[in-house]
C-alpha cells in the first residue's frame, strides 16, 4: 500500500506508476488504496498541500477528495481528473468540478465498481480496444475455424497485437491447427471460474503464443462449460489490450458464444458455394444478426461450378466480405502442423491480408524520419 507524502516533499523526479490521490480524509484515503490494490496498481497518496505540478500533469489518474479540491483548482486542465464527493447533499460540489476541470464527480461506495474499472483501465494503459473479428460456419466443415487461425497469422505477421480465443468447445482446439498443441500456458478450463475484471496484460502472459500470436484454446481432457460471465471478462480483458481479437464461434450459439459475439465488431459467416450450405447459413445469419448487425458472408469455393459469391451475400441479405478460393496443399500443411494463413501468397493469406487492410489501422512504422 502506497506510504502518505505531503505534496512538496515528494522528490520531482519521482513519477508516480499508478494513479494519484489527493485527500486529507483518512477514511476516503484508505478506501481508494484498497480499489487500487484490488486493481494490481501501486498509487501515491498526497495528503497535505497540493502536489508538484509535475505529479499532477504526469499521472495516469488523478483522484482528488472534495476536501482538496479548492486547493487544487489553479492547476492546468487535464484529463483523467476524476473529483471523490464527501457529501451527497453538497449541491456546491458541482460548481468546484468546474473549476477543477474534473471529467467525473463520484461519490462512494456507489460508484465503486465503475471506479475500479477506470483505475484498472489507467493501470493497463487502455488505448483503443481491439477490433475483434467472429468467424463462424454456415454449415458444419465450412472452414471457419481455417479463417479464423488465418486472420490471425496475417495479422501477427502484418505487426498487429493478435489474440485468438477458441470459443468453441467441440471445435478440436485451434491450438491444433496452429501446430501448438503441447505449448505451455492456461487453456479454457483454467480460466472457466473468471468474475468480474481480469488483468490483459496478466491474461495475456499466461497464455501460450504461438506464431507471433497469444491463443486461448481447449485442453484434450473433459470439456466444461465455460459461462457467460468468464467469457464476458476473459473476452472483455483481451479486448482491452487492443490490437485484433479473433474469435472462433460454434454454429449454434450457446450462451457464451453469444455473449463473444455481442461484444465483437464484425462477423464473417463461412459460406461454401453449395444450395444445401447457403441454406443451413441462412439460419445461422438470422441467429448471428440478432447479437451483432455487422454480418459479412464469405464465400469459400468448392469446385468449378459453384455458385458465385454475389448472388449467395444476395440471398442471404448479407454483404460480402469477398471469396475464398480452394488452397492447395492445405490438408496436408495442417496435417502436419503448419497453421493456414503461413503461406503469404496463397489465397488464404491473400484474402485475409485485403480484408484486414480494410477493418484495421495501419501499424505504425518503427523509427522514420522527420517531415
Amino acid at each position: 500500500m502506497s506510504t502518505p507524502v505531503t505534496g512538496h516533499d515528494q522528490p520531482a523526479e519521482r513519477m508516480p506508476a499508478g494513479p494519484l490521490i489527493v485527500t486529507e480524509d483518512e477514511a476516503l484515503a484508505e478506501h481508494l488504496l484498497r480499489l487500487c490494490a484490488a486493481a494490481g496498481t501501486d498509487p501515491l497518496l498526497v495528503c497535505g498541500e497540493p502536489p508538484p505540478r509535475q505529479l499532477w500533469e504526469s499521472a495516469t489518474l488523478v483522484l482528488v477528495g472534495d476536501d482538496l479540491a479548492e486547493r487544487c483548482a489553479g492547476y492546468a486542465r487535464r484529463p483523467g481528473v476524476l473529483l471523490l464527493g464527501l457529501d451527497l447533499d453538497d449541491s456546491e460540489i458541482w460548481v468546484r468540478a468546474v473549476q477543477l476541470g474534473a471529467e467525473h464527480v463520484l461519490f462512494l461506495p456507489d460508484a465503486e465498481g465503475w471506479l475500479l474499472d477506470r483505475i484498472a483501465d489507467a493501470a493497463e494503459g487502455a488505448g483503443p480496444p481491439a477490433l475483434t473479428v467472429a468467424v463462424l460456419g454456415g454449415r458444419g466443415g465450412a472452414g471457419a475455424s481455417t479463417l479464423a487461425c488465418a486472420l490471425a497469422v496475417t495479422a501477427a505477421r502484418a505487426g498487429h497485437r493478435t489474440m485468438l480465443v477458441d470459443a468453441d468447445p467441440l471445435g478440436g482446439g485451434l491450438d491444433i491447427l496452429l501446430g501448438g498443441e503441447g505449448a505451455s500456458g492456461l487453456r479454457w478450463p483454467d480460466l472457466a471460474a473468471s468474475r468480474g475484471r481480469v488483468s490483459g496484460a496478466e491474461l495475456t502472459r499466461a497464455l501460450p503464443v504461438l506464431h507471433r500470436l497469444t491463443t486461448l484454446s481447449w485442453d484434450r481432457g473433459d470439456t466444461p462449460a465455460v459461462p457467460p460471465e468468464a467469457m464476458r471478462s476473459v473476452l472483455g480483458a483481451a479486448r482491452r489490450q487492443g490490437g485484433l481479437v479473433v474469435v472462433d464461434l460454434p454454429r449454434h450459439l450457446d450462451q457464451a458464444a453469444g455473449q463473444a459475439l455481442e461484444q465483437s465488431d464484425v462477423a464473417l459467416l463461412v459460406v461454401p458455394a453449395e444450395v444445401r450450405a447457403t441454406a443451413a447459413a441462412g439460419r445461422v445469419a438470422a441467429a448471428a444478426r440478432m447479437r451483432l448487425t455487422d454480418v459479412r458472408a464469405v464465400v469459400r469455393a468448392t469446385g468449378p461450378t459453384g455458385l458465385a459469391g454475389a448472388e449467395i451475400a444476395r440471398g442471404l441479405r448479407m454483404r460480402l466480405a469477398g471469396e475464398l478460393p480452394q488452397e492447395p496443399g492445405l490438408t496436408v500443411d495442417v496435417e502436419r502442423g503448419i497453421p493456414p494463413g503461413i503461406r503469404e501468397r496463397g489465397p488464404l493469406a491473400r484474402f485475409c491480408g485485403s480484408f484486414l487492410d480494410e477493418v484495421m489501422p495501419p501499424v505504425p512504422a518503427v523509427g522514420g524520419g522527420v517531415c
